[in-house]
């Protein structure tokens, strides 16, 4: 099968294979949104995929 490159451009893996993504909703309306709230969106967070989605979005054979 072969990689969702548009998907795997957006994923980043760490040294022990976490697989991060940007927070979804940070785009724009965030003039509204607390101080801390924004602050909030620009940290990465965990994505939980099984080993058949890495397989599919992450990985190149």
């Amino acid at each position: 099968m072969k990689t969702n490159k548009s998907y795997k451009k957006r994923l980043k893996v760490t040294k022990n294979g976490k697989v991060l993504a940007r927070k979804t909703g940070q785009n724009h309306f965030n003039a509204k949104a607390s101080g801390t709230d924004r602050l909030a969106k620009k940290n990465s967070a965990p994505v939980a995929m099984t080993s058949k989605a890495k397989a599919r979005f992450i990985t190149t054979k």
